[in-house]
């Protein structure tokens, strides 16, 4: 559905995305992660067609997105400060998206407005930055897009409406097909709305993953053993991307799949041997850990 293929983009002196190919499925939900200043905004933007990347190819349903308005009529971006024109109200809002956007469902947004009971007549202006978020989901579900793109989505809602936000998606996601690329430094929320995970740093992408694929390759192993074996001796048959000693405990976060880490521990004949699940925040931390973004403690005097 997205396929974006060796895409540059620079502005002045930073190289914001480099070289970055990424492939996102029609009908799933695509978490795009990253430290801070990886370029995901960028990208994002790139995608919706807002920004002209450099190099590359950038192809939603095949067709380009770039100043083509008729791949723009499905493709709508909620940016993480939502915008609205000058003195407008919710309806004034609804009344512009309904010249620009061709399937416009009326029904749909009186539903929504009701529903999470916005007053439609009030400056957009003079509400909370929750209630613009609402306003702006209201006002891009109701124009039915086949792409929809967020950018730190839920930020600024409280837990029942960030709750019932995602329910309408994913009811848009199973019934219409509903394509949804977000991005979002709440990693604990990704875990449970997302099928699919891309991990970007300094610009590139380091993977993309089936979320479910993911966290059965990734892998805590708290093992003791009454005799230390020889460190690199054990760790070679490893693929490695945390080693610590806390005590007389090995805290190891490695690479691959289960039925193949298993034995390999037990043929060195542990005392104690704990092989357990990460969560999406860990394999985080750990990846980019692995290219050199990792927790640092900082002493101050």
């Amino acid at each position: 559905m997205i396929q974006a293929s060796a895409v540059n983009k620079r502005f002045d002196d930073l190289q914001a995305v480099e070289d970055l190919t990424l492939h996102v499925k029609k009908g799933s939900i695509y978490g795009l992660l990253g430290s801070n200043g990886a370029g995901k905004t960028t990208l994002l933007k790139i995608l919706a067609g807002i920004y002209r990347y450099d190099s590359g190819e950038v192809k939603i349903a095949d067709k380009p997105v770039f100043e083509t308005p008729d791949t723009k009529q499905h493709v709508l971006f909620i940016p993480d400060q939502p915008h609205f024109l000058h003195q407008t109200s919710l309806n004034d809002m609804a009344g512009f998206y309904k010249e620009v956007y061709t399937r416009w469902n009326e029904k749909r947004f009186q539903q929504l407005t009701k529903h999470f009971r916005m007053n439609p007549d009030k400056k957009l202006t003079r509400m909370s930055k929750g209630m613009q978020r609402q306003a702006s989901f209201i006002l891009t579900l109701s124009a039915m897009p086949d792409v929809l793109i967020l950018d730190e989505p839920f930020d600024g809602l409280d837990p029942v409406v960030r709750q019932q936000m995602k329910n309408a998606i994913l009811q848009d996601v199973a019934d219409r097909g509903l394509t949804l690329i977000v991005s979002s430094h709440n990693l604990r929320e990704m875990e449970d709305f997302c099928d699919y995970v891309g991990i970007m740093h300094n610009g590139g992408l380091l993977f993309e993953r089936d979320l479910d694929e993911l966290k059965t390759d990734i892998h805590k192993l708290q093992i003791a053993f009454k005799q230390l074996p020889e460190k690199d001796a054990f760790l070679s048959g490893l693929d490695v991307l945390h080693y610590e000693k806390r005590g007389s405990v090995l805290l190891i976060i490695v690479k691959g799949r289960e039925e193949e880490i298993l034995p390999y521990v037990q043929s060195f004949n542990p005392a104690i041997f704990d092989l357990l699940p990460l969560t999406l925040e860990e394999i985080f931390i750990y990846e980019l850990g692995g290219v050199g973004y990792e927790i640092r403690n900082l002493i101050v005097e």
